[in-house]
């Protein structure tokens, strides 16, 4: 049996902040603010394994008013949803990913983001797509008040 689950995640961007994304520390002027260390790729990676179980979203299993997150490595948290997932006997077939930014130029970043990834779960370089785009200059992440990540993820049965 297979389940597929999509993801969404929106963090805004502010001077004084480190920025992770993917589970690489990128080089920028801001960083994505949030709870944790707000690394929105692995946010909307884990709202889709989440959804494609139906096991509620990541706010449920890891509130951002829990002191026990505070500024906790976004790895840590895919881990823990990726036990979520072997738990439920599943694995992960692939995963998609797109994400909305007009600066820093994510590229030279791409291939580190998708092998933090797959090291956590469990698949293959070759499994993990980690795409971005720019919003021409419209909207908040144009104007780079913010960025945006979406993830599908496809989910087999184990044994299967």
């Amino acid at each position: 049996m297979y389940r597929i689950g999509s993801g969404v995640d929106f963090h805004q961007l502010t001077e004084g902040r480190e920025l992770w994304i993917g589970g690489v520390l990128v080089p920028h002027t801001k960083g994505a603010l949030g709870h944790s260390d707000a690394d929105v790729l692995l946010h909307a990676i884990c709202d889709a394994m989440l959804g494609a179980l139906c096991l509620g979203d990541i706010g449920v299993h890891f509130p951002d008013t829990s002191a026990a997150y505070k500024n906790i490595d976004s790895k840590i948290l895919l881990r823990k949803t990726y036990d979520l997932v072997a738990d439920a006997g599943y694995k992960v077939v692939n995963v998609d990913s797109t994400l909305c930014l007009e600066q820093p130029k994510i590229k030279p970043y791409v291939d580190q983001m998708r092998e933090a990834i797959s090291a956590i779960i469990g698949v293959t370089i070759n499994d993990v797509s980690v795409k971005a785009t720019t919003t021409e200059k419209m909207g908040f992440v144009g104007r780079e008040e913010g960025l945006v990540a979406y993830a599908t993820v496809l989910l087999q049965k184990q044994g299967i």
